[in-house]
């Protein structure tokens, strides 16, 4: 089995302690420093680790204070369609790619168990007309959907094979403006803290979680469209 990069191993154990209420919103995490010597690491490693809890919007990065516990944000609820990265693509005219950037089968951590004991966790970068188009973090469960082991998502994208395969009932989608980590611009093209547009999606099938998946687009490159209709009750 493919061992877990150590950097998201740190950064699973913060986002543990934030989840736990140990380290509440506005508490100042340790220091890069203190990381270092507490996971006995290069500095470039807890740094990647911070950074993409920062791009996830868990952290904030503040000078001459530190990196501190992100306060949750103001949201409301609405029901938003968001269509599969391939069809939203391909609906805008253009050739859809996508490149396989890494994947591993692991254990599934405490925050992951609504998706089973083992996950498949999936690095794609999506490409519109051959140029960047999104960046996409997923992990599916192996207990939902156990021939996803076996799948090729080199030649088939996550999302289309999911939708085909396995249909979810209840799906939650959080929307949020972020900076771009030094990973996730590198790989949109993007100068690092550029803001993007990121779209958290989780979905469950009769309880069991199907896929957690976070999609990070340039800002300037998509938009959000919903739909609503008034309710009976509303004059």
């Amino acid at each position: 089995m493919d061992a877990e990069p150590l950097h998201r191993r740190i950064a699973r154990d913060i986002e543990r302690r934030i989840a736990s209420g140990d380290w509440a919103p506005g508490f100042r995490i340790p220091t890069e420093a203190e990381l270092t010597v507490e996971y006995g690491c290069a500095r470039m490693t807890v740094s990647r680790a911070v950074s993409e809890l920062a791009a996830r919007g868990l952290v904030v990065r503040r000078r001459k204070v530190g990196t501190v516990v992100a306060h949750p944000p103001v949201h409301s609820s609405a029901l938003v369609a968001i269509p599969d990265i391939q069809a939203e693509v391909q609906a805008r005219g253009l050739a859809y790619s996508h490149r396989l950037m890494g994947r591993i089968v692991r254990p599934a951590s405490a925050d992951e168990a609504e998706l089973g004991a083992r996950v498949i966790e999936l690095e794609t970068l999506h490409l519109a007309d051959g140029l960047p188009f999104a960046m996409e973090h997923r992990l599916i469960s192996l207990t939902a959907t156990p021939e996803a082991e076996a799948a090729d998502f080199s030649a088939e994208p996550a999302g289309g094979w999911l939708l085909a395969r396995a249909p979810w009932t209840e799906a939650e989608h959080r929307i949020s403006a972020v900076g771009a980590d030094r990973q996730t611009a590198e790989a949109l093209g993007l100068e690092a803290g550029a803001t993007c547009l990121r779209l958290e999606r989780r979905t469950w099938r009769d309880g069991q979680g199907v896929t957690r998946v976070w999609q990070m687009f340039p800002g300037a490159a998509y938009d959000l469209v919903a739909r609503f209709s008034p309710r009976k009750d509303q004059g």
